[in-house]
């Protein structure tokens, strides 16, 4: 089954919207008219729709029954954890050219995760987290424009590693030198690139969800043909700010993809004490958002689905929402250690069960497209280049301590005018102690 057939079952029962001029006009009708006469009607006949306003699409029943669960909303995939497709139908429209390079971003990416975790270990970075059993993801930035807009959480390294971010501006946003972007203002992995349409990580969860929404709303307005698309996990689906960007992007009608990460566990938390209900999925649905849930593990599956969402959101000017069921491999962050609350055998076990990078080898080898001789080199490659990126890097000047004060306001305010020449003149009096020569001018 296709993803297009399966976001046409997620989404099956529900009705339109109220017509256009009942929701804008200034004193809209809490009814359309064909509703409002039937509650006006003096007959007797038992009606067996709902007709007030808050649920139009309920029926009456004489049960008094609580309503529990509904029918598990179904995981789409393409090919099994062996690379094989199990429905011709679903087999990838993709070049060989395109299949490899997208193969050979995913292991760019964990060389590079490797040794910028070995480099945390060693106190030469101050923080970092790996993709490590998650680089499927790579398939979603694969089947967006260039152009669409990216709101990400702090695991989209792949999304970005896919759309030409270099390994030199990874190496110096880690770094915080003077050739980050950032301007050394951010922690490692808080990577943003203006140039490649992806907006700067923060920190705190789920402040993206919303910003997302508001995003796609200017560009529906703009009458643009992009659309942004949002990342975050599981964890973040229990914040507030979840909650408020999807009820706005369903009610405006806003051209986004929320694409949930469900990896089994927020930080030490475990999906099975985070909620109850049918996953993060089910609450699309609630929200009156086309859904679908795909195995993250499965590159095509994710690929597939996210181009279905992008047809939805820029033709129909609608949310989606993308839960793709996946495995944190690695710990949750340099500050984490999930042994504390997870057995080594259960992440070993995933390892070897359901590996996304050797589902994806499986298959290229399967169609004749790479070899294992291949693997080997492209390996030994990419952590060549990740190693030459990082020891440039490293070498580099901090950013210019006048950045401080820059990019804020156009025209400094008295205040900071006042202070900025009182750090000038303690760093001319104590150039030593300040370690000047170690920013760049």
């Amino acid at each position: 089954m296709s993803a297009s057939a399966l976001f046409r079952i997620a989404r099956a029962g529900r009705t339109t919207s109220l017509p256009a001029m009942a929701r804008h006009s200034q004193a809209p009708s809490l009814l359309p008219s064909r509703q409002a006469a039937l509650f006006s009607g003096s007959g007797s006949a038992p009606r067996k729709k709902v007709m007030f306003p808050g649920a139009l699409t309920s029926e009456y029943t004489h049960d008094l029954r609580f309503a529990s669960s509904v029918e598990s909303i179904p995981t789409y995939q393409v090919m099994d954890t062996d690379g094989r497709v199990l429905d011709a139908a679903n087999e990838p429209q993709m070049s060989r050219d395109e299949a490899r390079s997208i193969y050979k971003n995913m292991l760019i990416l964990n060389a590079m995760d490797q040794i910028l975790y070995e480099a945390q270990r060693q106190g030469r970075i101050s923080f970092y987290m790996t993709s490590f059993g998650e680089e499927a993801l790579i398939g979603s930035a694969a089947a967006l424009d260039p152009k669409d807009h990216v709101f990400g959480q702090y695991r989209e390294a792949g999304v970005l590693l896919q759309r030409g971010f270099t390994l030199e501006q990874f190496m110096n946003q880690c770094y915080s030198n003077e050739k980050d972007l950032g301007k050394g203002r951010q922690m490692p992995i808080h990577y943003g690139s203006k140039e490649l349409h992806f907006q700067t990580i923060s920190s705190p969860l789920a402040t993206q969800i919303p910003q997302a929404a508001g995003a796609a709303y200017a560009m529906r307005r703009e009458g643009s043909k992009q659309c942004a698309i949002c990342y975050f996990g599981e964890g973040a689906a229990s914040e507030g700010d979840f909650h408020a960007g999807l009820n706005m992007a369903a009610t405006l009608g806003c051209p986004v993809i929320f694409y949930c990460r469900n990896n089994g566990y927020a930080i030490s938390t475990p999906s099975i004490e985070q909620y109850r209900g049918d996953g993060i999925a089910s609450r699309g649905i609630g929200y009156g958002i086309d859904t679908i849930r795909v195995d993250g593990n499965d590159i095509w599956a994710i690929y597939s689905a996210t181009k279905a969402a992008r047809k939805i959101a820029i033709e129909q000017n609608k949310p989606v929402l993308i839960e793709a069921m996946t495995y944190r491999v690695s710990h949750h962050s340099t500050s984490d250690d999930s042994s504390a609350y997870r057995s080594t055998k259960e992440v070993e076990d995933w390892s070897k069960r359901d590996n996304p990078i050797s589902r994806m080898r499986a298959w290229l080898e399967g169609k004749g497209w790479w070899t294992k001789s291949e693997d080997a080199e492209i390996t030994k490659a990419a952590k060549a280049d990740v190693l030459r990126a990082f020891a440039v890097a490293e070498t580099l000047k901090k950013p210019s301590i006048r950045h401080l004060f820059e990019d804020v306001y156009d025209q400094l305010p008295p205040e900071l005018e006042r202070e900025r020449a009182e750090i000038e003149g303690l760093i001319r009096k104590y150039p030593d102690y300040y370690q000047v020569n170690e920013f760049a001018k």
